[in-house]
């Protein structure tokens, strides 16, 4: 979920939500083009309900809560804390839970990325992943450490995901509308690596479409441009077994220039969840010797 250096697969139960690039059209080059890009540090609440269903795995009702916590810049690295709880009842008379808990840390120069998570189900640990990646020229060296000791080598060129985020938003100052990233986040057992698509729509003035979620109160944000964006998701190895292309999931949300996203939109394919911002709290930046 291009949140800054979110983890590309948010878990809810057993569902999955959570390089090069080309332009199908270039709109002129905005004055902002030429302004550093610097990823916020701040912590963001987002209050998550169903809002339709589809499919054979259909739910009644799903309510939930996302915890963001970013912080970091391009000398130290970046740092996330994230956490996805979620109710979800299927009206079969009984209510699960789904607890996904996740810290990550990636280098200011994307060589490196190091993750950590928990899923619980029901207060059960479902599942735990552990493990660092280096990118090389081309390819991604991976060391897990759970859920077992393991050395994987990809001979692919890919992106970490504070790395992506800053591609869609370099993207989207140039005008570009599509952007294609080969993606790899540590998520599932920590052994795929996930093809995006990002669609990014034209860009929401700072005097339009005013937000009226937790954001529309912070003072930071009065002059900032925003892009809609949505970014769907492919599991590489289930495309090279069968052909197939069809998204795993798929994000839209509103992009800013300094990578807070709100109007969140979660289609897992069977049902699709809203996440409205509830609160954002603005970090002090650290500068970057």
């Amino acid at each position: 979920m291009a949140l800054s250096g979110m983890p590309a697969r948010l878990l809810v139960a057993t569902a999955v939500l959570t390089a090069g690039s080309w332009s199908a059209a270039v709109a002129p080059a905005s004055a902002q083009q030429s302004a550093p890009l610097a990823l916020a540090s701040h912590r963001a609440v987002y209050d998550l309900k169903l809002s339709s269903t589809r499919g054979k795995r259909s739910m009644s009702a799903v309510r939930g809560r996302i915890l963001y916590d970013f912080s970091g810049n391009a000398c130290e690295g970046y740092a996330l804390q994230f956490r996805q709880v979620s109710e979800l009842d299927s009206g079969e008379g009984r209510v699960a839970v789904s607890d996904l808990r996740a810290t990550s840390w990636e280098d200011g120069a994307a060589k490196r990325l190091r993750f950590h998570s928990r899923n619980y189900f029901d207060d059960s640990l479902r599942d735990s992943v552990d493990g660092q990646a280096d990118r090389g020229q081309g390819s991604v060296t991976v060391e897990l450490t759970e859920p077992d000791q393991k050395k994987l080598d990809f001979k692919t060129d890919v992106a970490f995901p504070t790395e992506h985020v800053r591609r869609v938003i370099a993207a989207a100052r140039e005008g570009k509308t599509l952007l294609q990233v080969a993606v790899y986040d540590g998520s599932d057992s920590g052994e795929k690596i996930y093809d995006t698509l990002t669609i990014i729509g034209k860009a929401i003035p700072p005097d339009a479409q005013k937000p009226s979620d937790a954001i529309a109160n912070e003072a930071a944000f009065a002059g900032m441009t925003r892009w809609p964006v949505t970014i769907s998701y492919f599991d590489r190895s289930a495309g090279e077994k069968n052909g197939e292309q069809t998204p795993v999931y798929a994000i839209t949300f509103e992009l800013y220039e300094n990578g807070v996203s709100r109007a969140l939109v979660l289609d897992y394919g069977d049902f699709v969840l809203t996440g409205e911002m509830t609160s954002i709290e603005m970090k002090a930046a650290k500068p970057c010797q």
